[in-house]
C-alpha cells in the first residue's frame, strides 16, 4: 500500500508489520481507540535518517514542505510541584516551538516544567531517543497535543525506534489515554 503522505517504498497497517517491535507496536496491536487500527500505518525507514529535517529530505520527495507540515514531534517533559515529578508527553509540529514554561506548566499545575533529560525519557518510555512517540507510553501520563496536531489529516510520529514512523490520522492524537488537546502548546 502506499503511504498518504512522503515518499516510502510501502505502508503497511502497524498492527499488521512483522519488524514493528516495542511497547509502540504493544499498544497498536491491543489498539481500542476511535479510529480503526487498520489506519494506523508503519513505515520502514533508515535510523540514520530519523532526525525530522534529514527525514523530511530524504523521505519527502516533491512534497517535501507536506511531509514536514506533518512531521508531529514527541517531547518528554519533566514537571515538577512540592518535590513531586510528573512526566507528561508533549506533541508538536516540527515547525513549533514547545511552550514549556508557559502552557505546559500550567496545564500540569508545576511550579517548574523542562525538557526531560534524555536518559530520563528513554529509560520511562522503554522507547529509543528519536523515536519516541505517544502510543505506548506507560499508563497515567498525560499526553498534551498541541491543537494544530490533532486537526492534522495525517500526522507522522515516532515509531518508539529510530527504525519506522507511524503514519496516524491526527484525530487518533487526541484520542490517546491521557491526552488533552491545547491551543497554543507549540508556538
Amino acid at each position: 500500500m502506499r503511504a498518504p503522505i512522503g515518499d516510502f517504498d510501502s505502508a503497511v497497517p502497524a498492527a499488521q508489520a512483522a519488524d514493528f517491535t516495542g511497547p509502540a507496536a504493544e499498544a497498536i496491536r491491543a489498539w481500542t481507540g476511535t479510529v480503526p487500527a487498520d489506519q494506523l500505518l508503519y513505515v520502514d525507514t533508515d535510523p540514520a535518517k530519523a532526525d525530522t529535517a534529514v527525514f523530511v529530505e530524504h523521505y519527502g520527495g516533491d512534497a517535501c514542505d507536506e511531509l514536514y507540515a506533518a512531521s508531529v514531534n514527541c517531547v518528554v517533559v519533566a514537571a515538577k510541584r512540592g518535590g513531586e515529578r510528573t512526566l507528561a508527553a508533549c506533541l508538536v509540529p516540527s515547525a513549533a516551538r514547545l511552550d514549556v514554561n508557559g502552557v505546559v506548566r500550567r496545564q500540569l499545575g508545576a511550579r517548574k516544567a523542562s525538557f526531560a533529560p534524555t536518559e530520563t525519557a528513554v529509560e520511562e518510555t522503554g522507547m529509543e531517543y528519536g523515536g519516541i512517540t505517544p502510543i505506548g507510553l506507560p499508563e497515567g501520563w498525560p499526553v498534551l497535543v498541541d491543537a494544530a496536531a490533532a486537526e492534522l489529516p495525517w500526522a507522522l510520529i515516532g515509531s518508539g525506534r529510530r527504525r519506522g514512523k507511524l503514519i496516524v490520522p491526527g484525530k487518533a492524537l487526541a484520542g490517546l489515554p491521557g491526552a488533552v488537546v491545547l491551543e497554543g502548546l507549540g508556538a
